[in-house]
């Protein structure tokens, strides 16, 4: 299986970037969605926006990218053994990932809630949470690549 790594690597990295994609675009359409009439033309568009981002490309590639990542995970095992996974910066890739899947659980409720119309968010909540998944990108890439206090 190691002869495949560099495949199974680049899958993922293109897996992880469409989910990326999705947990920054989603928010994006929430602020439009905070200023649509109820029940309107917009809020329609928007809603049906929302649930084709969050079903046909988020959901997937989150899937695909886990499943690869635990791939890596396997592979890696192989020849270092599972001692990696308590090395400080993949905890800190770990601590990142959970980051991004309860933010992606909160925005697939907060979808839920915006087709049902009763979002209480405001329009400055959902453009300020948009960093969000990019600055847990940050610390995940930068403590793969850089292993730092390994």
């Amino acid at each position: 299986m190691t002869e495949h790594y560099n495949l199974v690597r680049g899958l993922h990295i293109l897996a992880v970037i469409a989910w990326m994609a999705g947990l920054l675009y989603l928010p994006r359409l929430f602020v439009y969605h905070t200023r649509a009439i109820p029940g309107g033309e917009l809020d329609k568009t928007l809603q049906e926006m929302e649930l084709n981002l969050s079903r046909i490309i988020m959901v997937p590639a989150m899937t695909v990218a886990l499943l690869l990542g635990l791939t890596l995970i396997w592979i890696d095992s192989q020849t270092r053994g599972w001692g990696f996974l308590l090395k400080p910066w993949m905890l800190v890739k770990f601590t990142g990932l959970i980051a991004l899947f309860g933010f992606h659980g909160f925005l697939s409720a907060s979808r839920k809630r915006f087709a049902a119309g009763q979002n209480t968010r405001s329009e400055r909540f959902w453009r300020m949470t948009n960093e969000i998944p990019f600055v847990a990108a940050i610390a995940i890439v930068l403590s793969v690549t850089t292993k730092f206090l390994d």
